[in-house]
């Protein structure tokens, strides 16, 4: 569930190693990084592949996804007072070839994530943007729309893009990303979910 943001240029900066210190007193992270040049804000946005001993901390950050979602998805916490969370999908992002559970940082803090597979429907050979959730302090400052564009734009695979159609906000984020995007963009029929819609970012260049 993707929450519509306003455009603004930024230092994208994807890290190619790095480890979380996610300690009380410091929530900061320690990093290697690879610069990709924007247009300058005044801060600094980093995107940060996880590997398996952080994925407590992806599912604490679930938790506030799945809250965000949970009024029109119509869903309750279980007994331990938590959303649930299909633990055998989510270790996949730390096993599957091409899936990844990836940070994004603000400064060097927590401001949420991003979730990418490999799809698996027979006829598309694709990577699926899975999941893009920003903390509310981080919104409407440009930065899930700058990194979504980065990502879209990035490697030489298609990427597919799906969101509920009842998600009056995430329909607003993506039109805005994929109208934008220097990449054909189609609309696409898929079987499985009829209230998903899916679009699918091709490699040819406008």
């Amino acid at each position: 569930m993707t929450r519509t943001l306003s455009w603004l240029g930024l230092l994208l900066l994807v890290l190619v190693s790095a480890f979380v210190n996610n300690s009380a007193r410091e929530k900061r992270a320690t990093r290697l990084l690879t610069e990709i040049p924007m247009p300058s804000i005044p801060f600094t946005v980093e995107l940060l592949q996880t590997g398996p001993d952080q994925a407590e901390l992806i599912r604490n950050l679930y938790q506030f996804y799945a809250y965000e979602s949970s009024d029109w998805e119509q869903e309750d916490v279980e007994v331990d007072g938590r959303f649930y969370i299909h633990e055998e999908h989510l270790i996949r992002y730390w096993q599957e070839p091409q899936w990844s559970a990836n940070l994004i940082l603000v400064d060097g803090f927590i401001a949420g994530f991003l979730l990418i597979e490999r799809s698996e429907f027979a006829a598309l050979n694709a990577l699926e943007l899975a999941d893009l959730f920003i903390l509310k302090r981080y919104r409407r400052k440009g930065i899930g729309r700058a990194i979504a564009s980065q990502v879209l734009m990035s490697g030489e695979s298609d990427w597919l893009v799906r969101f509920y159609d009842q998600d009056e906000t995430a329909q607003a984020f993506w039109r805005a990303v994929l109208d934008n995007l220097p990449r054909p963009v189609r609309t696409i029929e898929l079987d499985d979910e009829p209230e998903l819609l899916s679009y699918l970012v091709t490699r040819a260049v406008h």
